[in-house]
């Protein structure tokens, strides 16, 4: 499966150690005076170790490695103690992987370690608490969990402003999603494509509530057999419940229904997909499951 993960430039790593000590999953070790990653099991991505290269030897890449384990991390860390255990937890909560957390937190219970610190309650009753700031990496592809903003079920639709955003996650470019991400967790996913939120006037309405956003065109990206890789990850790792593609109505952009349909074939999983046709003046065409 196609996953983030660091890559360490030896070329120019000096063998301070500061991503070693930055990272509390254990992903990294130095060995003969270099950082080096020893289990990309450990890696979660996240990209903590950046933020601690003086010399910027550190880069998060995506490539095909085997699913991050936090049971694995756990059982790995917990003999560093209560701080280091504490440090990884936080780590995640702040980037909003909220399901590994919490698979953190069953494994202290679990396992009986403690951890005497009020926060951690704290976190568990509120699990999607709003981010404000950035831990590390790009502040462009950042993840932010937005789900806890947009608890309006309870509102009548008149209610709601015109023009209110439906959006509960970010990045949504596909190219720098992560599949693994913990809003995707059997999530009900909108694949749409670039051309269609500029198309209809009433788009996060009408297709985005309540669903995660990835956009992508099938005509103008490059590197297209990664989006099909982290569809089949969305289906068989992070165990979205469906697909909805929505297109438009030229011909190039079914190349987007084309990558979803390949991606479920194979994947392990199959998951009801639905398409919807957009015509250029924003008229939904067809809409079927296919």
């Amino acid at each position: 499966m196609k996953r983030t993960v660091i890559k360490i430039d030896e070329s120019l790593c000096n063998g301070c150690g500061n991503c070693v000590e930055g990272c509390h999953e254990g992903a990294l070790q130095l060995i003969d005076g270099k950082a080096v990653m020893i289990s990309e099991l450990y890696c979660d991505g996240l990209g903590a170790c950046i933020g601690e290269c003086p010399v910027g030897a550190i880069e998060l890449i995506e490539k095909e490695a085997e699913p991050y384990n936090e049971i694995a991390v756990m059982e790995r860390i917990s003999p560093k103690g209560e701080k280091v255990v504490l440090a990884h937890l936080m780590h995640l909560k702040n980037h909003g992987e909220i399901e590994w957390f919490n698979q953190g937190i069953e494994w202290c219970s679990k396992n009986n370690f403690k951890i005497n610190v009020p926060e951690i309650s704290e976190i568990k009753k509120e699990p999607e608490a709003k981010q404000e700031k950035m831990a590390c990496g790009c502040p462009g592809s950042m993840e932010r969990d937005f789900r806890a903003d947009k608890n309006i079920s309870g509102i009548a639709s008149a209610e709601l402003v015109s023009g209110s955003s439906e959006l509960r996650q970010w990045p949504v470019q596909l190219h720098l999603l992560n599949p693994m991400a913990g809003y995707f967790q059997k999530a009900d996913v909108l694949l749409a494509s670039d051309c269609s939120a500029f198309t209809h006037g009433s788009f996060h309405a009408t297709f985005l509530k309540n669903k995660i956003l990835a956009i992508a065109c099938p005509k103008l990206d490059s590197n297209t057999q990664s989006y099909s890789d982290k569809l089949i990850s969305m289906i068989d790792n992070s165990l979205i419940n469906t697909l909805t593609v929505l297109i438009m109505e030229v011909p190039c952009c079914g190349g987007l229904l084309q990558l979803a349909k390949a991606a479920r074939e194979k994947a392990s999983r199959n998951i009801p997909l639905k398409v919807m046709v957009m015509s250029v003046k924003g008229e939904i065409i067809k809409e079927e499951w296919v």
